[in-house]
């Protein structure tokens, strides 16, 4: 190791993750900063869905290692010349973008207008698992949704949160609960239910089960947002039938192939994307918003109205241990995060 360059856990084939290649420990060139971008002492990353996709087997290679990891918790290193947010010392958290290296490594540049705060109340693992869920929870009840975020406007009204037990869906249940709505969660086995329900929703149905005679069972004859966050093509119809007249749909995960939409048409139903990437990935000029969303994410966790997600951690950050986590995310059964912390 030089001054000039770091530790990183990286690859060169998209191999299977059984494979000792589909992660490696590397050496790479230390970043440096400029314009309104921050470098960041990683002190802990945490493993997405979209790290498994992104890296899931595929016919190419890479000439030099390509860096996943799109969950930090650390310090600010250094400051661009533009910055006007943070300062050296500063503890932040933080998602990145997709379309640049991601965080998996001893220093990591990001621009600093989708940096947050770190929440004080937690230290730097607690911290990594919640950007990338925060901000996707986030955005997909307030933004694409239009959830009010004052509970007095959600007297009365319910959101059915498809996949409550896993990343996106353990802080979207705790937003939406802090919300004022009335929050179903899908979930399947014991363990699951019992992680949704302590983290706020007022009843469970199970996924694999028509959700209208469920819905019955509790009282609610349709719901009036529904947030599915996995498999939406296996839950198209059934969110069709559970969705109320003017009701809202929001969904994160890709689908196999072609959705009809008709059967939203009588019933004049909204239907939106999320993709927390897409401000940073466009630079759009409300790019900013997620510097403010996590800090006030932070604000909700300092309350204890907001608790982090970890339910898994490793350590050091290395290839292997990386390996173990994309593994974990890969079953689909993750329960909250897995976290990894410090380098060696």
């Amino acid at each position: 190791m030089t001054p000039n360059t770091m530790k990183a856990v990286g690859l060169y084939r998209y191999l299977p993750i059984g494979h000792a290649e589909s992660l490696m420990d590397v050496e790479i060139e230390k970043p440096v900063p400029a314009g309104r971008d921050v470098l960041v002492r990683v002190k802990a990353i945490s493993v997405n869905p979209v790290d498994v996709k992104v890296r899931s087997p595929k016919d190419r290679e890479e000439r030099t290692p390509r860096v996943l990891g799109w969950d930090v918790a650390g310090v600010v290193e250094q400051i661009g010349p533009e910055c006007v947010l943070f300062q050296p010392g500063d503890d932040v958290y933080y998602a990145g973008s997709i379309d640049r290296p991601g965080g998996n490594s001893e220093f990591h540049l990001v621009d600093e207008r989708i940096v947050g705060r770190k929440p004080a109340s937690l230290d730097f693992a607690q911290a990594a698992a919640l950007p990338l869920t925060s901000i996707t929870a986030w955005e997909g009840l307030f933004d694409r949704l239009g959830v009010s975020s004052d509970p007095a406007e959600n007297a009365g009204k319910s959101i059915l949160i498809i996949g409550a037990a896993g990343g996106v869906g353990s802080v979207a249940t705790q937003l939406a609960r802090y919300a004022g709505l009335t929050v179903v969660g899908t979930a399947s086995r014991p363990e699951s239910v019992e992680w949704v329900k302590s983290l706020g929703a007022d009843y469970t149905i199970n996924h694999y089960e028509e959700f209208v005679p469920q819905l019955q069972a509790i009282g609610l004859q349709q719901v009036d947002y529904i947030f599915c966050l996995n498999s939406m093509e296996k839950h198209w119809s059934r969110m069709a039938e559970a969705i109320a007249p003017q009701g809202k749909i929001c969904a994160i995960a890709e689908t196999g192939g072609p959705l009809d939409l008709l059967p939203l048409k009588n019933k004049s139903v909204t239907f939106v994307w999320e993709l927390m990437f897409t401000r940073p990935m466009f630079r759009t000029e409300d790019m900013i918003e997620q510097h403010n969303l996590l800090n006030a994410v932070a604000d909700l966790v300092d309350r204890n109205i907001v608790r982090t997600t970890v339910t898994e951690k490793l350590e050091p950050i290395d290839a292997a241990n990386l390996r173990k986590a994309h593994a974990m995310v890969e079953t689909g059964r993750m329960m909250g995060k897995v976290v990894l912390e410090r380098f060696r």
